[in-house]
This record gives C-alpha cells, structure tokens and sequence, in this order.
C-alpha cells in the first residue's frame, strides 16, 4: 500500500499542477491530498480574462493560500447541511405496525426452531431423569435470553449503518471512520454526504486515533479485517442453503408419523417439492410472494404460545423450575460428553437471530426491539417449556417431540402453519443472502451478477437469477444426501455460530474505534457474549464428521471467490493509477488531442476517481476523429447505505477550457438501486454539468469582484486551521479583512458578503460561458457515445506461480463470466465503441 500511495501522489500532484484552478462552490469541492502545497500552476494555461491586467498579485495569492477549488460538487454544493438524515418523528400506531411486519421477514427461523432443538438436543443425551428435562431447557432458555435478547435487541442494533445493519454494514461504518478498503478510491469530497457523519471527539478519542492509525497503516490488519467480514458474509450466504433445507423437512416430517406408508424417503421427495416451488416463485419478488407473511407468523406465534401454555398445565407445571441456572450445571455434571455433545442442539434454538440485524434497514430499531421482547420472547420461552413438560411425562417422545406435543384434534392445522412458517423462514434466509451478494458487489467483493428489482416502491427487494438457482439446487443435494434434520442440524449450528462471533468482533470494534466507549466496557462485550459463542462453536465444530464440514466447504468456496475477486479487482486499480496519462503529455497534444473534434458527447467508462486513464490513449490512437466534449464517468460505490439523489455527481473540469474535458463520479451507496435507463442517467449527467460550469463562472466572477475593493490583506487559511474566511469544508468564503477602514466605517464583513454577491449576479452573463454552454447543448443534440474498455489482466512473468494461478486462471475466469461490463453500466448496444487492453500487475 505505501508503493501505491506514492504512485497516486506524484501522478496527483502532476495533474493539479496542470488544471485550471478555478471551480464552483463554496461548499463542496474535489480534495485530492496534493492541492495544499501543491506549486504554483502554469499561469499560460488560465483564460486571458483571468490573467488581465490588475488581477494576477490577487490570483496568485488566492490559489497558493486556498485549496484548489476545483469543485467537483455541483448538487451536494446546494443542499449541504440541509439534507442530514433526521430521525422523523414516528407515531407509536406506526411502530407497532412495523413491529407487526417484521414477524414475518425478520422472525421466521427464530419462529421455527422449535421443529427440532428437543430433537437433536435429546438425540445426544436420553432422558433418564428430571434433570436432564429441566437442564436441556434452562439452557435453552438462558441461550435466548442471552444472545438475541441481551446482545442483539440491547447493543448490536445500536451499531446500525444509518438505519442499516447485517455484516458488511458494520464494515462500510469501520470503512468511513478507518480508510481500510482495500481499494483505493477514497475520495475526501465523499464526507460531504449528508449521510457521511463522523463522530466529534471524546476523551477516548485518543485511543480511537492510535486504533485507526493502526489499521490503516498496517496491510496486514486490513487484510484480516476484510478476511473477517468475507467469512461471516458466507457463512450467511450458507445459511441461505441450510435454512430452507431444514426448516422445510422439519415441517414435513411430522406427516412420518401422522400417516401410515410415509417413510424417510417420501418425507424426501415432498421436501425437494417444496423446495422447487419455494425457489421457483422468487422471481416474483417478495413483495407479491410474501403478502400474508405476518399474519401467518403472527398465526404461528400465537399457536406456539397457546400449545405450550396448555401443555404447562396439563402435564407438568413444576416445570418452570428450569428458570434456575443451577439445573444447567446439574445437567453438564450428570452427562459430562453427551451434554457437551449437545450444546450444538441447544445452539438451534438461536438460528436467525442475526437476522434482526441484517433485516434492520426494512423496519427499525424500536419495532424490532418490540417484537421480539413482547411476542417472540416469551412465545418462544411458552412452547419449549410446553415440549418440556410433555417430556416429563413421555420421555419417548423426544425424537418427535413438537408433533408429539400438539393435542390430536388440531394437528392439521398445526402442519399447515408450520409448513408454511417453514417456507416463510426459508423465504427471508434467501432474501438476506440476495442482499449480502448485492452488498458484495457494490464493495468490490463478488463478481458482476445480474440483479433484477422486484419493487418500484422498496429498493431493497431483488432477485438474482443465478444465486437463486444454484441455493436450489444446494438445498436439493443436501436434503437427498442427509435425509435427516439431526444431521443438516449438526452442520446448520456452525454457520449460525460463525456469523455470531464474526459480528461479536466487528461491533467490538465499533465500540473501540467509532463510539468511542471506556476500555472496560467495551471489552466486557466481547468477553461476555463472545466467550458463550466461542464456547457453542467449540461443541458444534465437535461435530464435523456428522455433516458439520458442510457449512465450511460453503464458506470456504465462497471466501475464495469473494477474496480473489478483490484481490485482483485492487491490483487492476493500482495498475490504471500507475498508467493513467500525465497532464504534460494531453497539453503537449494541445485542445486537438492530435486528432479531430466532431459533434457529440464521449462517455468513458472507467474506474478512476481522478486522473485521465490510461485507456483513453488507447482511444486516441485507435479513433480518427474523437468527440468534441469527452467526459470520463467512473461509478463509484461508496461506503454507505444509500447516496441521496441531489448529491450523486461530482464534476472537474480535465484540462484547459478549450479541451472541453471534465471527469465525473457518479456515487451510489451499497443500497441503493440502479434503476435509470441511458437516457435518464444521460439527461441527469447533463444538467449537473450546465450547472458545474455556472457555479465555475461565478466562482470566476466572485474572485474578480475581490481584487476591486483593493483591501490591504487577505487572509485565507486551510479547513483545519479554522479560519473564520473559510467554511466548514474547507472552501474559500470570503476572506478574512483586515481593512482598519472596515473598522472606522463599522462595516461589517457579513455586508461585505452580500455587496460581493449581489454585484456578481447583477452582471451579465459571462460571454465564455455562454459559449460553452451552447457548445455543451449542440454536442448534446448531435448524440452520446459511450466508450468502453475491455481489459484483461495478467500476472508479470517474475510473478510468483500462486499469483500467476489466481490472476491468469481463477480471477481471469470469473472476468470472463461475469455480467458484462455493458450490462453491468446499462449503456445502449447501438452507441458503443470498445478498446482492448491488458493490464499486467
């Protein structure tokens, strides 16, 4: 990292000596690191009305003293500040309507556990004695109230990327605290989002500083960090595979008992039935699939409540005895092997409670929090108790113990509501792992799949063809193989636990680095929950030999393919930022660019937040002729939520005037949804450039005006500084004055402020502009082109073999398949033009 933070500094620094140092915006502006001691720019490239006579000692002074305002901003420049993400205030009518809904989506494999944790728990241990019930139990209980209730609804929703959570959510708030993406493509212009906070320091601000020094120095904790978020994002995406598979034969599996001829085999097929059905309907979208979701859980729930309420006092009422933990501990010293054994049956009784998390950005925080303390709680708590009671009074039961427990006369419908809470649980596991891929890919962490968007109204519903087909054909493959819900069990606990301790430590991590909270403290999170998990993946890892290598072969293929593709997607970076063409070498082709300038609007794709690509010589070598406006658009995702509309393109002008170039970054948040056509995007891209180039000539106009009042000094500092001339961001303002004749007058600085603006807007339109403008308009009415690249990259010839093996081969073969760049950017077939190139890294 350090050789390339060379690189990009010197190739920065060569382009900002180079470009013209004027812009728009007295709020947001283009940062590159190099503009605060960059030297002083080649006056012969500024317009001859900026360099007349009179002018120049000023200039000179403002662009040396100020950073370069270049103003990449033009939207977030007229909405800055004013478009903050406010908590609205909601009505607790709404809450508890959410909170209603989120039984549906966010408690479905929670809601189903109960099918089989008595099940595998008392497959590892018989029940000789009242003990083993009552411990069995009181595990269970203090396990729900433990992880779910003390660590999610307590702590980790708080931990929330602006309304949003799940694993790469956590990693996107370290991101924008810690600059520890692996890309490189940070831009300091990205913290004028609105909703780009950061936090204001604390008296722990200084351990925080010496942690994020620490991960963004070292490669190697990076690295780890990534690593990390990579394991629990496919550990989640194995859920996706697991969920359905269990939860589907746990339903059926009462119809085994229920009627005579049903044998393993039938539970089988009618399983992978339902699983093609289930998988099939996706492509509707959840919205359309999942209508009665919450009323049917909320159905489920109310049952689960209602059974183990009549079984508590029919059979066994003594049973709540469980609520003493002593029982846990009379339990481990009465089964020794067999109750360590089934710690990885107890661990089921938690499944999904990550995706109170992940699901956060449907609901809120508050909604959540009551559901699950007031509903799922304690109907949770009611129908184990329930099984449990019924226990003690058929202990033979135990291998079918939640149809047992159902009374005769409601067993149908009881089925019915558990086949469908199945599919409902399965339906959300897969809907998460939709989402965790989409999140991948915005990151740079999974190749380019195709998304389809199944909501205009709710950006979060998509559907993706191929990982739809491939988690049903895994689901049917691991339902034909085990044939039984102990053995998918043993491998479903270690993908619940690893997610666990993967989202123990990134919060953590938060604690420490963004919410700043006493050492003490925050440490005592990860040694309370984070113990209790290590401890439950130590049992469930007993278990590999008995289906628990599943879920690591999962996470395992999935981390390779997740790490190779940033892995190479880096190296492809760094290699275009060390190619990318000098400022020295486009001025010595002069505004020609060596070739001849015809009608129309050049769009270059490319990767670059900054700087001319490399491929564009390319383009320049290959074409006869080359637009008379050339735009480079780099899209770009950065690390949050959702970018607000108004805010999405950023400008710069590449060049002198007359070259007509600009570079544009189009930003969108991991969230948020791609849905405009070419001629949308064409149309947006184009007003946000007629209105760069007038806050440009404003810009102009203001730093003219100033030179007129033949003040005595100016006093211009840095953002950092604090300097009362220099807002917020860092931007020129109005300088400080220093006039002893302002003071004699009494005039105050704030007058001086609206003088300058209204005599600026009270002249007439600058004729350059006005030349531009219309050169802009007539590129635009003779049509875009858009110009693509088609790079391959290949590993150098010293390079190690494991290098040459993962560049050449698997990442070479995942470019190859991967949605094409074409349909990936949603540019028209007919206005394309492609220039090969390899990149060797």
């Amino acid at each position: 990292m350090e050789e390339h933070d060379g690189i990009e500094e010197s190739s920065v620094r060569l382009t900002g000596s180079s470009v013209n140092g004027s812009g728009g915006g007295s709020d947001s502006r283009w940062v590159d690191g190099s503009e605060v001691d960059s030297e002083s720019p080649p006056w012969s490239l500024l317009d001859e009305s900026e360099t007349r006579e009179g002018q120049g000692p000023l200039r000179r002074r403002l662009v040396k003293k100020a950073r370069r305002v270049d103003s990449f901003d033009v939207e977030a420049m007229e909405i800055a500040g004013d478009h903050g993400h406010h908590t609205k205030d909601i009505s607790m009518w709404h809450t508890i309507t959410l909170a209603f809904q989120t039984l549906g989506v966010v408690y479905g494999n929670l809601g189903t556990s109960p099918l089989y944790v008595f099940a595998d728990v008392f497959s590892k241990v018989t029940i000789k004695s009242d003990v083993d019930i009552l411990g069995a139990l009181s595990l269970v209980m203090y396990t729900i109230a433990l992880l779910p209730l003390a660590k999610y609804v307590f702590v980790v929703l708080k931990a929330n990327d602006n309304g949003e959570g799940g694993t790469f959510a956590l990693y996107s708030l370290i991101c924008r605290y810690a600059n520890v993406n692996m890309l490189p493509n940070r831009q300091t212009a990205d913290e004028q989002i609105s909703s780009f906070r950061l936090k204001l320091p604390t008296p722990e601000l200084e351990r925080a500083l010496k942690i994020k020094d620490s991960l963004e120095k070292r490669s190697s904790l990076k690295t780890f960090l990534l690593l990390v978020v990579l394991m629990g994002t496919s550990m989640i995406i194995g859920d996706g595979i697991l969920t359905p598979a269990i939860s589907v034969m746990s339903a059926v599996s009462g119809l085994e008992d229920e009627i005579d001829g049903i044998s393993t085999g039938g539970v089988v097929v009618i399983s992978i039935m339902i699983l093609v059905c289930l998988f099939s309907i996706q492509q509707f979208g959840t919205g359309k699939v999942g209508f009665l979701f919450a009323p049917v859980l909320a159905l489920w729930f109310f049952s689960l409540g209602s059974i183990g309420i009549y079984n508590i006092v029919k059979y066994d009422i003594t049973i709540v005895r469980a609520f003493n933990p002593v029982y846990i501990y009379l339990f481990f010293k009465k089964n020794s092997t067999d109750a360590w054994s089934a710690l990885g049956g107890c661990v089921l009784c938690i499944t999904g409670a990550e995706a109170m998390f992940a699901d956060l950005g449907h609901f809120s925080v508050r909604a959540i929090q009551i559901a699950f303390t007031c509903v799922v709680f304690p109907c949770l708590l009611l129908a184990y108790m329930g099984q449990a009671a019924y226990l003690m009074k058929s202990p033979e039961s135990a291998e079918s113990i939640f149809y047992a427990s159902v009374p005769d006369a409601i067993f149908w419908p009881v089925f019915v509501l558990a086949t469908l809470a199945a599919m409902i649980a399965s339906q959300a596991m897969i809907s998460a792992t939709f989402s965790c891929v989409k999140q991948s890919m915005a990151l740079g962490c999974f190749p380019r799949l195709k998304i389809v968007h199944t909501s205009r109204k709710r950006m979060g519903q998509i559907y993706i063809p191929v990982m739809n087909w491939f988690l049903m054909i895994m689901c049917i493959v691991v339902v034909a193989i085990f044939q039984s819900t102990t053995e998918i069990a043993n491998a479903y606990g270690i993908a619940e636990v690893g997610v666990m301790l993967v989202s123990t430590s990134l919060v953590t991590l938060v604690m420490l680095l963004i919410w700043q909270k006493n050492l003490f403290l925050a440490l005592c999170f990860p040694l309370v929950f984070g113990s209790v998990e290590l401890i439950y993946l130590l049992a469930v890892l007993s278990k590999i030999k008995g289906g628990g290598w599943l879920p690591l072969v999962f996470a395992t293929c999935f981390l390779c393919v997740m790490y190779i593709w940033n892995y190479g997607s880096v190296l492809k970076y760094r290699s275009e930022v060390r190619e990318k063409i000098s400022m020295d070498f486009m001025l010595e082709l002069g505004s020609t660019l060596g070739t001849v300038r015809v009608p129309g609007i050049g769009l270059l794709y490319n990767e670059l937040v900054q700087g001319i690509p490399s491929i564009f010589g390319q383009f320049l070598l290959s074409l006869p002729a080359i637009h008379s406006t050339i735009v480079f658009v780099c899209i770009k995702y950065v690390p949050i939520p959702v970018v607000p509309q108004e805010e999405r393109f950023l400008f710069r002008r590449v060049c002198p005037k007359d070259y007509h170039m600009f570079h544009c970054v189009a930003r969108y948040g991991y969230k948020d949804v791609r849905k405009e056509d070419h001629h949308a995007f064409e149309q947006l891209l184009v007003e946000s450039l007629e209105k760069f180039l007038r806050r440009e000539a404003q810009d102009l106009a203001l730093e003219s005006n100033l030179n007129e009042l033949e003040f005595d000094s100016v006093s211009v500092r840095s953002r950092d500084s604090g300097a009362p001339g220099v807002d917020g961001n860092g931007e020129l303002r109005i300088p400080l004055m220093q006039d002893r004749r302002l003071e004699e007058t009494g005039t105050s600085i704030s007058e001086v402020s609206s003088e300058l603006l209204s005599s600026v807007m009270s002249q007439d339109e600058d004729p350059s502009l006005e030349y531009e403008l219309s050169a802009l308009r007539e590129a635009m009415d003779s049509g875009f082109t858009y110009m693509l690249a088609h790079g391959d990259v290949k590993a150098k010839k010293n390079s190690f073999f494991i290098k040459k093996l993962v560049i050449n081969y698997f990442y070479g073969f995942m470019r190859r398949n991967c949605r094409a760049g074409t349909a990936n950017m949603r540019t028209p077939h007919m206005n394309i033009i492609r220039v090969g190139m390899t990149y060797m890294v």
